[in-house]
């Protein structure tokens, strides 16, 4: 196969869910001497960016959405392992989560995979999550974003309560929090100080990219 050719076969493996396709169209492209950062960002990439726009264009639902990306990964995985330690792509590192007091999670679920689906590197810490755990696990996990979701009106202050936390502790300046969540609008993101606010899964992922200049 020509480079061309394995390029594309990566991209619809993708874009048709097949797994073993993915995986064998990566070995293909190392046994061809193909750049791996080529065949993950000219292959996979913009095969992965196709599938959230048949999602934002409701031609798919989310569980393909998930597939999709698990496909991607099985590709990533083999081409990443090719690639010299220097030569690894660091991806942004977000954490997610629902706020303590809320155990709301499909929207959170969503922008979580919306994300992943961009390229972020997300760790999702699930709902009913305390201030403490968001902060020590954005340290942990040298994370560059901080996103927050509440869906009750009641564990929307938590929000806030993170915001003065890290400013209280000279922190605010190394992470971006973003918000979201049913009863969450601007004028209460800008409010508490967060730096970004979205409605959606495709709103978080611009925001982020415009927050993170990606």
């Amino acid at each position: 196969m020509t480079e061309e050719e394995i390029l594309e076969d990566l991209r619809q493996a993708v874009l048709t869910y097949d797994s073993d396709r993915a995986r064998r169209a990566a070995e293909e492209a190392i046994e061809a001497k193909v750049h791996p950062l080529k065949a993950i960002e000219e292959g996979l990439a913009p095969a992965i960016r196709e599938v959230g726009e048949r999602y934002h264009r409701y031609e798919i639902y989310l569980p393909h959405v998930i597939i999709a990306a698990d496909v991607m990964t099985v590709a990533m995985q083999i081409l990443e392992a090719a690639l010299p330690k220097d030569e690894v792509p660091k991806r942004k590192g977000i954490v997610i989560g629902t706020v303590e007091g809320d155990i709301h999670e499909i929207g959170k679920n969503v922008v979580a995979m919306m994300l992943k689906v961009a390229g972020f590197e997300v760790y999702d810490l699930g709902v009913d999550v305390k201030v403490s755990t968001f902060i020590d696990k954005a340290q942990a996990n040298d994370a560059e974003v901080i996103a927050m979701s509440s869906l009750m009106t009641t564990s929307m202050p938590n929000m806030g309560e993170l915001i003065d936390e890290l400013n209280s502790t000279n922190m605010r300046e190394k992470y971006k929090v973003v918000v979201g969540g049913g009863p969450v609008t601007q004028w209460y993101a800008e409010k508490i100080g967060s730096d970004g606010f979205g409605r959606d899964g495709d709103e978080a992922v611009e925001m982020v990219r415009r927050l993170l200049r990606v």
